[in-house]
């Protein structure tokens, strides 16, 4: 007896302005199917089984949780710097040097 788990695959959807939201999920031969979409239509696919069952969770067109803003932002940021993308406004030159004196940044003196 085999106790192999099903292959899952999510897709999120992202417009820049609300949370990612999910736009699809499965097991199996959906989710193969997923991937193909994904990969006919030159979607970067990210691999991590547990952010997978995690996100699997949710509902179609359920935001996903504030608890993974942050890992899902740095896979959207990631994906979106292999096609050489960036959000509107980004700069990505270091900032200029700044001058971080006391006198500079108006410290009081200590004494």
């Amino acid at each position: 007896m085999s106790s192999k788990q099903p292959r899952q695959a999510i897709a999120l959807s992202y417009d820049g302005q609300q949370a990612p939201t999910l736009s699809a999920k499965g097991d199996d031969e959906l989710a193969e199917a997923i991937l193909a979409l994904a990969r006919e239509h030159e979607v970067p696919i990210y691999e991590n089984a547990e952010l997978v069952s995690l996100l699997a969770r949710l509902e179609l067109g359920e935001q996903i949780p504030e608890a993974l803003y942050l890992t899902i932002a740095e896979i959207i940021a990631f994906a979106w710097q292999l096609r050489g993308k960036a959000p509107v406004g980004f700069n990505d030159e270091p900032a200029p040097a700044r001058d971080i004196t006391p006198e500079a940044l108006r410290l009081p003196r200590g004494g």
